[in-house]
């Protein structure tokens, strides 16, 4: 009478009892904001090993186009557009354009299936590669301004509202770059599209708004920093209209959650294929 090992007699029940209650369950889905914080702290160590060129250049190109500016601009109203243009500019190169290289990088090379396998919100992914990448920019965006204010002579009493400014602004642009990586079909394509974003915020953030073309200005109320660099201006005056401040400051918010929205849409949609 043959004997039937214990290992095999093990792995027929497991048979069984799979045939009889169907296939495991799965693990169930991470919340919101513990893969949120997952996904930034993992961000945050990858490209740290970047962060002193990448904070070096977007710092030098803002106050580069700030002397540039001094030539021209002697002070008033279109000092204070020039410095907070700048100073926002360092969060678009940031936020924008290198969202957008990293996004349209990670879907050519098949990283999206990586966090595709994960149990992670498509929010936490994009809200996580955000703020990682927008967390880059504060140094620089108050080198920027502390500079600015100095070569124009302005005030700086109410630097504080960058506290708001970064994160409101940040958020909006790198919303959009984010969707801009990911809906774009080539890397290629996806850091073409991020450059000339930047280069819009270049154009229609930095340069005085009164002196642009009435089609410029239209366009300019469509960019999302905008309204960021509206309430960051405003502060440079005498008496600041904190309610127009707080007013600009919501709309850049409203923005943000639109644009990064938009992302999460275009992250599930480009996860699937």
């Amino acid at each position: 009478m043959s004997a039937v090992p214990l290992e095999a007699a093990v792995r027929a029940d497991v048979s069984r009892e799979r045939d009889v209650d169907g296939p495991a369950p799965l693990a169930p889905a991470a919340r919101l904001f513990p893969a949120l914080s997952a996904v930034y702290r993992a961000q945050l160590s990858r490209a740290r090993v970047a962060r002193i060129p990448l904070l070096f250049v977007a710092t030098f190109q803002s106050v580069g186009i700030m002397i540039l500016m001094r030539g021209v601009v002697d002070g008033g109203g279109e000092a204070r557009a020039v410095v907070a243009g700048s100073s926002v500019l360092v969060v678009a190169f940031v936020a924008l354009n290198l969202l957008a290289q990293y996004f349209g990088q990670l879907r050519a090379d098949g990283g999206l299936d990586h966090y595709a396998t994960l149990p992670v919100p498509p929010a936490a992914v994009v809200l996580g590669a955000a703020a990682a990448y927008a967390s880059f920019t504060v140094p620089g965006t108050v080198v920027t301004a502390i500079v600015g204010c100095g070569l124009f002579g302005l005030p700086l009493t109410h630097l504080w509202v960058l506290i708001a400014v970064i994160p409101l602004a940040g958020a909006a642009l790198a919303g959009l770059g984010a969707a801009l990586g990911l809906l774009a079909p080539r890397p290629e394509l996806a850091t073409l599209l991020g450059q000339m974003g930047m280069s819009a915020a270049l154009l229609l953030g930095v340069l005085p708004a009164d002196r642009m073309p009435t089609v410029l200005q239209f366009a300019r109320d469509l960019l999302p920093s905008t309204y960021g660099v509206e309430a960051f201006a405003r502060t440079f005056g005498p008496d600041p209209d904190w309610a127009v401040v707080a007013l600009d400051l919501a709309v850049c918010a409203g923005v943000g959650v639109a644009s990064l929205a938009v992302a999460t849409w275009a992250y599930r949609r480009a996860a699937v294929r």
